[in-house]
């Protein structure tokens, strides 16, 4: 009898030092769910959204909330993640087929595609950006992405003078793309055909 409850008392204790802590489980589904919620709130135009409209919207309590906003850098990873997995269909891109004024509008296309969904997760970062190192080293990974897209889709920029090449980086760049649409007031479609009417004229230059 005595080995048998030894036996039950150390399995017992073998168990509970296995299992899962159950407020570390909640505090990754809280996490998971203000993530969640910074993702759709931003994605919905809400740049900055406050404690109380992530807390209301995740269905967590506002302490929880606060206590997670401690660390931004985290959110800010989680939300990053959920986009990543919506744009990789649109970044994957395919071979470069054609000549040069095919594939320069192809790859406008599909820039102006990318930066439509990213728009508003881009200018939330934007505001909070130099103060988040998570966040600026995305922004300089995002630009290095676009420079190795640009040279994949026309290498005969390799051959144009440092003017054009810098030039035609500037003006199919997201920059570009969102003063045309926000500054300027053009729709998507505009604001694309503008960067493709002027990616086209520099590569006249070449």
């Amino acid at each position: 009898m005595k080995r048998r409850a030894a036996a039950k008392r150390a399995s017992a204790r073998a168990k509970a030092k296995g299992a899962p802590d159950g407020r570390v489980q909640r505090g990754e589904r809280n996490r998971d769910a203000i993530a969640g919620a910074m993702f759709e709130l931003v994605g919905e135009g809400v740049l900055e959204p406050t404690a109380e409209q992530v807390a209301a919207r995740a269905g967590v309590g506002l302490r929880s909330v606060f206590r997670h906003f401690t660390d931004m850098e985290s959110l800010y990873a989680g939300v990053t993640k959920r986009l990543r997995r919506e744009v990789e269909p649109i970044v994957a891109a395919d071979q470069p087929r054609g000549g040069v004024a095919q594939r320069a509008r192809t790859m406008v296309q599909r820039r102006a595609r990318l930066f439509e969904r990213i728009a508003p997760y881009k200018r939330s970062g934007n505001l909070n950006r130099e103060r988040s190192p998570f966040l600026n080293a995305e922004h300089e990974k995002l630009v290095l992405q676009l420079r190795e897209h640009l040279a994949l889709w026309l290498p005969e920029l390799a051959k144009a003078t440092h003017a054009t090449s810098d030039a035609i980086e500037l003006v199919a760049s997201f920059e570009a793309w969102d003063r045309l649409c926000r500054d300027q007031g053009l729709t998507p479609a505009r604001a694309r055909a503008a960067q493709e009417a002027a990616v086209l004229a520099l590569l006249g230059e070449t």
